[in-house]
């Protein structure tokens, strides 16, 4: 990726459930956003409005991506973390245009019923984020993700460590 290409504004969602357990899907490669095999687990997420509010948006593609729309907000970051996509030369994709993310992460807790999580939904014009999902330690996450979104997976344990089981 281009160092003069901008970074695409996402959020990213940590959803725990009762037991301090986060939701991690199994994720399909897209794109730049390569996925390696036994590094194809991570946390919902996806792209944002430069004007758009952050809890709103990360509520937002929480429904898109799991079905879930009963959750409690409880934090979000600050800062913006940043990772940039690995060498790509697939076919043409919209994140293309991006040297990487710039995410903003918000937690939630589950407080609907789980058998509300549907991930077999089309992600507005996309298919489906996730082939299969679980309830996941937080701790683990970063071991289950790309090597390129780790640093930001290792600041995102330190940020809601207190929500987690």
């Amino acid at each position: 990726m281009s160092i003069f290409l901008p970074y695409r504004p996402n959020v990213g969602i940590a959803l725990f459930n009762s037991a301090g357990l986060v939701f991690t899907g199994r994720s399909h490669s897209a794109g730049p956003e390569v996925v390696l095999p036994g590094f194809d687990w991570q946390m919902p997420q996806g792209g944002i409005d430069l004007d758009e509010d952050i809890v709103a948006a990360a509520r937002r593609e929480l429904a898109e991506e799991t079905g879930v729309t009963e959750a409690a907000f409880l934090a979000a970051t600050e800062e913006w973390w940043s990772y940039d996509f690995p060498p790509y030369d697939g076919p043409p994709h919209r994140l293309c245009a991006f040297r990487g993310q710039r995410q903003r992460w918000v937690a939630f807790r589950l407080t609907g019923d789980e058998e509300a999580i549907d991930i077999g939904r089309p992600n507005g014009d996309e298919p489906p984020e996730f082939a299969e999902w679980r309830w996941c330690p937080l701790a683990e996450t970063p071991n289950l993700i790309v090597p390129f979104k780790r640093p930001v997976y290792e600041k995102v344990v330190a940020a809601f460590a207190r929500y987690a089981a």
